[in-house]
């Protein structure tokens, strides 16, 4: 098996994990691509909640979802990430990240490194047992070097009690490369 690129490193991982019936999180939604495979994967049983706090991120991706009939399985909201726990009450099994800005949108909304702390703080209290947190980190602008600072420091730290931690990156790619962080709790 070749090794794949970021993203889809991040989807393979989600789809061995998330399955139906699972309540999952999108806490970056952007053009929609991450929360249209959540919804293929929670099936008809299952919950996405997508989050972003651009109208643009919103309805991109309520087409791609109406393309496929998949609309039902998500609730799209437009608000940061930072406040997650106000829309999803209870554990959830994966919450994918991509930091940054939104492709083909204004650049200066790029995700900041306080706000994204804080968000990973609240995204790690949701998670269920064996609960999957990805984060892709996207590190080619300056507030996405702040970023990476704060949350490899982060991630880190860690209790390896609780959690392992994983950092997937090519090394031999020309900097700045994304990178995917991948943390899963321990089973309870």
């Amino acid at each position: 098996m070749p090794l794949l690129k970021t993203v889809q490193f991040a989807h393979a991982l989600l789809t061995d994990h998330v399955g139906q019936g699972d309540r999952v999180v999108d806490a970056t939604m952007g053009n929609g691509h991450d929360t249209l495979h959540l919804a293929r994967l929670v099936g008809d049983t299952g919950k996405v909640y997508a989050f972003d706090i651009q109208p643009q991120a919103l309805q991109t991706t309520a087409a791609l979802l109406l393309a496929e009939n998949l609309q039902a399985r998500c609730v799209l909201i437009q608000e940061s990430h930072v406040r997650m726990r106000a829309y999803v009450a209870e554990p959830v099994s994966a919450i994918i990240f991509n930091l940054g800005y939104l492709p083909g949108a204004d650049k200066s909304l790029a995700t900041q490194a306080d706000q994204t702390l804080l968000a990973v703080r609240e995204a790690l209290s949701l998670l269920g047992p064996a609960g999957l947190l990805l984060i892709a980190v996207y590190w080619g602008h300056s507030a996405g070097v702040q970023e990476k600072r704060v949350l490899d420091a982060f991630v880190a730290q860690l209790s390896s009690s609780t959690y392992r931690v994983l950092k997937y990156e090519f090394m031999n790619r020309a900097r700045p490369s994304p990178y995917l962080l991948a943390i899963q709790r321990f089973e309870d």
